[in-house]
Order: C-alpha cells, then structure tokens, then sequence
C-alpha cells in the first residue's frame, strides 16, 4: 500500500511551471517545433486511450486542508477520475525532464534530477494513478522524445513504402510479431494490467517493421560517432535483446574476427575488448550502441539488418575504409 503524502501535490503541480518554460527554453525554431510536436504526441494518445478505455481511479484520498487542500481541490476541478493508463503527467515529465537534462549544468542538474524523481513519485504519493499507470505513461513520454528527436531526421520523413520483396517480408513478420504482443496485452489486461508491459515490445517490433517498411535505418537513431538517442535505448530494448541473443546463437563458435585483407579485419559486433585491440572500428550496424568503454576511433554506418545498403552509404563506408 503506497501511503498518501498530501504535501507531494507541490511538486505534482510544478509540472506546469516547466511545461511552459520549456517551451522559452529554446535555441531555435526547430528546437520549439519538436518540443511542441512531443506535447502534441502525448497529449493526443493519452486522450485516445482515455476515451477507448476509460479506467477509473478507486482512491478515496484523506481529507486535507491548508495549500494542499487548495490545490487538490483545484485538481479535482478538471483532472477526471478515468483520465489514468497511460498517466499523461508521467509522459509530459520524460518528455520534460529529457529537455532540461541537456540544458542544466553543475549542481542544477542532479537537483534537476532530484525534482524530476519527486514529480514522478507524486502521481502515487497523490493516489492520483496507480503503479501501471507509470510504465505505461513513461512508454508513451519516450515515443514521443523517439518521434521528435533533438536533433536528426524525423522518423517518418521521406518514407516511402519499399518495393524490395525482402524488406516487405521482413517488415510483414515484425508487423506480426507486434500485433501478437499488443492482442496479449489487450486480452491479459482483462485478467491482470502486468500484461500491459507487452505494450513495450509490440512498440518495439513496430518501430522495426516500420523501418524494413520504408523507413530505413533512420528509425534506430544511430549517429556517426556509435551513439544511439535515449528514447531508441529505451523504445527498442525489447528488440536488441533479441538482436543481442542472435548475435550470440549465431556466432559463439566463430572467431571475433577474420582477416580479409592487410590490416582490414571482417567481423561480428565486437566488444568494448575486441574494439580497443584495433585503431578504428567502421559499424555498419544500425541496431547496435557503441560500447562506452571502446578505446578506437569509431566511425558509424547504420545498415539494416539483412538487406542491401543504399549505394551512397557503401560508397561512405568504402571511403572510410580506404
């Protein structure tokens, strides 16, 4: 039982305050544009879910007086009792708290963080949502950050359905594969809401088969240096542990590496080990961060898995290699 602790609705009310700085909070217009996009993204799944299902908190909160009585009374006024999974107040604070982070520096960053920790927690010390209501909240804050990134392309710019047969088969299963896990979580939720987590690799196989669809390695949000976004860490998790597992049945019995010319060496994602041992690393892998501890120059191609690279990336990665 999660105890209710009335002077938490502070912090859960200060999501406001940042909600409209973040907006001034800007170097540009595009940097304006993304964060009203990721607003705009959140806001409008959470009130489809709202109105498709409309779950009702049963909280019967203690009577309180003083500023939190004010300001739970307020709440009340427009915060309806079946606005719950996904908690839109989990969302707008990922999406939130990712546009400060890279702002703040010095000791206003981990206090950020601290704050950050306290808004998140208020949505339960309230009994404003309960425990699945977060994941849920957070799965959501993330797509938008993933949808409209900082920096980079946009996921579904240029997109153009595919015509290679391959890349349509590939994107058929995932698509398969995403709808296998959404049914599970919409007939599991009947039963138990921890079945809801299936929501997470169904976005995920999504978001794959949308790239063998048309949209490209884009959708991994890889840059040159081996770098990958936190919302596509995040989003896709469920898919790279998969990616990793294969990596794995496939390759346990092979060497690291292979020579394939003087000093040109041909081999699986390495190691933070096995990529120090050598002066540069060019990753073709769209799908795959960087290890943190790689000691090498590490210069980025993203490919999809399992299909033929666009001819202006192998004519990149062929300079590189020269």
């Amino acid at each position: 039982s999660i105890p209710f602790v009335a002077w938490t609705i502070v912090p859960y009310w200060s999501i406001n305050l940042f909600y409209g700085l973040s907006l001034l909070l800007n170097n540009d217009k595009q940097g304006v544009d993304r964060l009203a996009g990721r607003y705009l993204t959140a806001q409008v799944v959470a009130v489809i879910c709202f109105i498709l299902f409309p779950l009702t908190a049963t909280f019967v909160r203690p009577a309180t007086t003083g500023l939190p009585g004010f300001l739970f009374a307020v709440l009340g006024g427009f915060d309806k009792p079946f606005n719950q999974a996904p908690s839109l107040h989990i969302a707008l604070l990922v999406i939130i708290w990712d546009h400060w982070r890279h702002r703040l520096r010095g000791l206003l960053l981990p206090l950020w963080h601290g704050w950050s920790f306290l808004i998140g927690a208020s949505v339960l010390t309230t009994w404003q949502h309960h425990f699945i209501d977060i994941p849920t909240g957070a799965l959501l804050g993330f797509f938008a950050l993933w949808l409209f990134p900082r920096s980079g392309a946009l996921p579904f710019s240029g997109f153009r359905l595919t015509s290679d047969v391959k890349a349509r088969r590939l994107a058929r299963f995932y698509a398969l594969g995403a709808v296998l896990a959404l049914a599970g979580a919409a007939l599991g939720a009947l039963f138990c809401a921890v079945a809801l987590f299936l929501l997470w690799p169904a976005l995920a196989l999504a978001i794959v088969a949308f790239a063998y669809a048309g949209a490209g390695e884009k959708v991994f949000q890889k840059s040159a240096d081996g770098s990958i976004t936190l919302a596509s860490r995040v989003l896709l998790l469920p898919y790279r542990l998969g990616a990793r597992a294969n990596i794995w049945a496939w390759t346990r019995k092979l060497a690291p590496q292979v020579a394939i010319a003087d000093g040109v060496f041909l081999g699986r994602f390495p190691t933070a080990r096995e990529a120090s041992s050598f002066g540069t690393v060019i990753d073709l892998a769209a799908e795959l961060k960087r290890p943190a501890a790689a000691d090498c120059c590490w210069i980025s191609f993203p490919m999809v898995d399992l299909l033929p690279p666009p001819v202006a990336i192998r004519q990149q990665a062929a300079g590189a290699l020269e």
